[in-house]
């Protein structure tokens, strides 16, 4: 066989046996230097991918060669000749002559079968010192390993990624007939040695890995090397296709007929077209990575050559090539490895070319249906112009495909795919199209692999041109994870979830979704919620009725039921947003909320619809605290729906009701009268959240603190009483404070707790008539969940006792633990800045339809932010009392109700205008913070 061999080197460092240690380190890294900016230029100058990568292969041959050969050369002249043959080997990537600016660089010093010696571990020790020290003091990443020929198959044989490793062995210097041996004899060993076994293994990896990054190409942040479609995709092809059937190249697999001459081209321009980005990210990082992230796309773009003038247009032209070419790359390496499989599946005897698994289906029992055969679980054609017979078999090959429970076979995949020019707008407007399409949306629980399948083989935004522009359409919007189309069907894959998954909380959007008219029509309303992006992502909502118009009169669909797509698609947004930012609490925000809605039904759609719309943008966007707020707010305004303004009755009905159990169970040590005062203290939304056994421990903590009073200490009522609960089933810590109410009583309390090094997730604000504040707090240790650090608190009750009593500005404590806990993810180096997409705003406005003042904030978080921004509030004369906080990947988004400090004090716009300009500088990137 021929032997992959280092190149001829063109250049190499100056230097000889003779050359002491340090001009030679000179010499080499002066090598890497110079070798280093020729080829960034030849990138610079457009090089294709692999160009460059053979050249950052070449290089290092350059360095390693000549260290190996002065190194043998250096043992000739002082011991003679060396006591075994040795031989340097490159393995992996840079065995393959494939390198890029930051990779690792791996290699072996093979040896014969021998017995270790003195003078063996002497040569040994020489190569190391040779040639290794040199490399690790010029700052170089290599992997290295010694190993006799035994320990190369023992090796192997025992893990996968040794073996692997080894298949890309390519020779670099020493004694070429050692290497020549190895490989022979390392090439019977994979072809031999249970090729299937390693097939399934490679298989298996692939699965893990590409569900480890989304299972989808289309991340709004992709990782090039390991995610789906990546340079690792193409790779484990060959790695297989050489195991199992001896090759060494991926053209050879077209001469195989394992790739038609289209989806080798596919799989090389992407390939190429990935390498490049990925030298292009490395020459950009001083640290080896991988995931294009948003920070870096918009300079990657430029830096490649996009020349859009406009931003976003030059990232969304970058990613759609991107996402082009990793399409092509999975979609390939997929029917590989489905060809690859069937060949091994089917014994020793087949080998699993397309001609083969032809004859062999030829073997199974067929069904036939509409011009299709169904065999098993596969679906093929009956003839190849199956689809010029009749286009609008291109949109009902998926309904057969759904209620079969089947899939298309290679060949009828691929004539799918091929066929895409026949859906013309006879197709798209035909109304047995339509109806097969409307059929798929109604299989309750069973839509999204089909939609998919109609999305990945090109048919689904043919048949909904509307739909089109959405493909491969970067978001760039702080949360979403994935491309417009790809989210719109996670969305859709949610919706199957709620119908078939045994989960409660599925169970109980199901329950709701159940109580509709027609509860599959959320996957329409999916379908198009988000169409609107294909005229702008700003003000997509509003612009998806208009979008959506057309496809809602093609599928047939009632005037009645489109009013209620119509809506969902217009206020998808609303509920979530409602939730984030109102008082829940407050009966005013149920009853504006049921007053925008006005119908039990479209508040089911979209209560549902907000779930999955928000799990379909990222698996780590919802969870509990979320779901109880979500919750929350659909109870409360379908009962506001249901009653109307018998909700107050009801409402004075349970705090009656709460008041007399309470009386009855008799608390000790609280009389009759405090309980009956404690009712008639407090504002009416205090009783709609808190339970009883809440509303019994605030009351024996007003006690304690009334009790202070007759104290000797006179600074004893100015200290809060602080009670600490875990809530194990929401996995965060309750804290409730009841003291004194007073100026700034709110920013010194949240600012004690990042004195703490708490995290403060939300808090609810409640004051009664006579002055007794009763504020509450659900807070977490960062990375750890429940409080169950002591010390903090301990910090905190001390803290607070400081702000309070003695009136201790917390700002040097507060920016002396930011700096404690600068390690921590949340406030690591590097995220001094917010992302473009995600710019720093404050909002504060009069709320007419609640009659209250709102300010809403978002912002980098940071240790000590909302001390901050409430002590802010406070200086500008204001009181907050309510506060919504809430923080999302290092996001804050922090919404606060506020009212005059003094009590009938008018409020000029111009006071909240210059309240706002205050906040804005405190959440100002770069600001320098003083004490104020």
């Amino acid at each position: 066989m021929s032997v992959p061999t280092a190149s001829p080197l063109r250049h190499q460092p100056a230097f000889t046996a003779e050359t002491p240690a340090p001009a030679r380190l000179a010499a080499c890294r002066t090598y890497l230097d110079t070798e280093g900016e020729r080829i960034r230029q030849l990138h610079q100058a457009g090089a294709p991918g692999r160009k460059v990568a053979s050249a950052l292969a070449d290089r290092m041959d350059g360095l390693l060669v000549p260290l190996f050969t002065t190194a043998i050369a250096g043992w000739r002249k002082q011991q003679g000749e060396p006591p075994v043959p040795v031989c340097l080997v490159a393995l992996g990537g840079y065995g393959r002559a494939e390198l890029n600016p930051l990779s690792d660089v791996d290699v072996m010093f093979l040896y014969p079968e021998v017995r270790k010696t003195p003078e063996l571990a002497k040569f040994q020790e020489h190569l190391s010192n040779a040639i290794l020290y040199p490399l690790w003091d010029l700052k170089l990443k290599i992997g290295h390993s010694t190993r006799t020929l035994p320990e190369v198959f023992a090796e192997a044989a025992k893990e996968i990624k040794t073996k692997t490793a080894l298949l890309e062995s390519r020779f670099l210097a020493g004694t070429a007939t050692l290497y020549d041996n190895f490989a022979d004899a390392y090439r019977k060993h994979y072809l031999q040695s249970d090729p299937k076994a390693y097939i399934v293994a490679r298989l298996a990896d692939q699965n893990s890995r590409r569900a480890q990054h989304g299972d989808t190409v289309f991340l709004q942040e992709p990782d090039i090397k390991n995610g789906v479609g990546g340079l690792r995709d193409y790779q484990n092809t060959l790695w297989m296709s050489r195991v199992r059937l001896g090759i060494t190249r991926m053209e050879e697999l077209a001469q195989q007929n394992y790739l038609q001459p289209a989806e080798l081209r596919e799989m090389e321009d992407g390939y190429d077209f990935l390498l490049r980005v990925r030298h292009e990210l490395h020459f950009m990082s001083k640290h080896p990575t991988d995931v294009l992230n948003l920070d870096t796309q918009p300079r990657l773009a430029a830096n490649l050559g996009y020349p859009q003038a406009d931003l976003l247009e030059r990232v969304e032209a970058f990613m759609q090539d991107y996402y082009r070419h990793a399409q092509a790359i999975f979609r390939v390496s997929r029917t590989v490895e489905q060809r690859l499989a069937l060949g091994v599946s089917a014994g020793p005897g087949l080998v699993g070319s397309l001609k083969n698994l032809m004859l062999a289906r030829r073997t199974e029992r067929t069904k036939r249906i509409d011009g299709f055969l169904i065999r098993g679980s596969e679906l093929a054609y009956e003839n190849r112009n199956i689809f010029q017979e009749d286009p609008v078999r291109l949109i009902r090959v998926f309904r057969h495909c759904q209620q079969l429970g089947c899939t298309p076979d290679l060949d009828l995949a691929s004539l799918i795919r091929g066929s895409g020019q026949l859906i013309t707008q006879q197709v798209i407007e035909s109304p047995d199209a339509n109806l097969s399409f409307l059929t798929i949306l109604e299989e309750t629980g069973q839509v999204y692999p089909s939609l998919s399948l109609m999305h990945e083989l090109g048919v689904l935004g043919r048949f909904l041109p509307e739909f089109a522009p959405l493909i491969c359409l970067v978001q760039h919007e702080y949360y979403h994870r994935y491309t417009a189309d790809i989210h719109t069907l996670s969305t859709i894959r949610e919706l199957d979830n709620i119908f078939t998954s045994a989960d409660p909380r599925a169970q109980r959007y199901r329950e709701v979704l159940h109580q509709t008219v027609k509860p599959n029509l959320l996957y329409l309303i999916l379908l198009l919620h988000d169409i609107g992006k294909s005229e702008g992502i700003q003000g997509h909502a509003d612009t998806g009725v208009t979008v959506a118009a057309p496809v809602l009169k093609r599928l047939g669909i009632p005037k009645d039921i489109r009013k209620t797509v119509n809506f969902v698609i217009k206020n998808h947004l609303i509920m979530a947003r409602f939730w984030q930012k109102h008082d829940l609490d407050d009966p005013k925000s149920s009853a504006a909320f049921a007053s925008h809605v006005g119908d039990a039904d479209l508040l089911r759609y979209l209560y549902v619809h907000t779930y999955c719309d928000a799990n379909g943008t990222s698996a780590s966007l919802w969870n509990s605290y979320k779901d109880s707020l979500h919750r929350r707010l659909f109870d409360t305004t379908l009962e506001r729906l249901a009653l109307g303004e018998k909700v107050e009755t009801r409402l004075q009905e349970r705090k009656e009701m709460i008041r007399q159990t309470l009386i009855a169970q008799t608390i000790p040590g609280i009389s009759t009268d405090e309980i009956t005062a404690h009712f008639n203290l407090l504002p009416e939304r205090y009783f709609i959240q808190t339970d009883e056994t809440e509303i019994t421990l605030h009351i024996q903590m007003v006690n304690r603190l009334l009790h202070t009073i007759s104290t000797a200490d006179s600074l004893n009522p100015l200290r809060p009483v602080i009670e600490w609960k875990d809530d194990l089933n929401r996995s965060y810590t309750t804290v409730h404070v009841v003291t004194w109410d007073r100026a700034g009583l709110f920013y010194k309390l949240a600012g004690a707790f990042s004195v703490a090094g708490l995290s403060i997730l939300s808090a609810r604000i409640t004051t009664r008539a006579d002055h007794i504040a009763i504020d509450t707090f659900h807070v977490v240790e960062p990375g750890r969940g429940i409080v169950q650090n002591q010390k903090a608190m301990e910090s905190f009750a001390q803290t607070v006792d400081d702000a309070l009593v003695s009136e201790k500005d917390l700002l040097p404590d507060i920016n002396a633990q930011a700096a404690k806990l600068a390690h921590a993810n949340r406030y690591k180096a590097g995220t001094s800045e917010l992302p473009a997409t995600f710019p720093p705003t404050v909002e504060v406005y009069h709320e007419l339809s609640l009659k209250r003042i709102i300010v809403e904030i978002q912002a980098h978080d940071k240790i000590g932010l909302l001390y901050q921004l409430v002590k802010t509030i406070s200086d500008h004369g204001f009181d907050i009392t309510f506060a919504r906080i809430n923080t999302e990947r290092s996001i804050a988004l922090d919404t606060f109700y506020i009212e005059p400090d003094k009590p009938d004090t008018p409020v000029e716009e111009a006071g909240l205008l210059h309240l706002r300009d205050a906040l804005r500088a405190v959440i100002t990137p770069g600001r320098t913070e003083t004490s104020g």
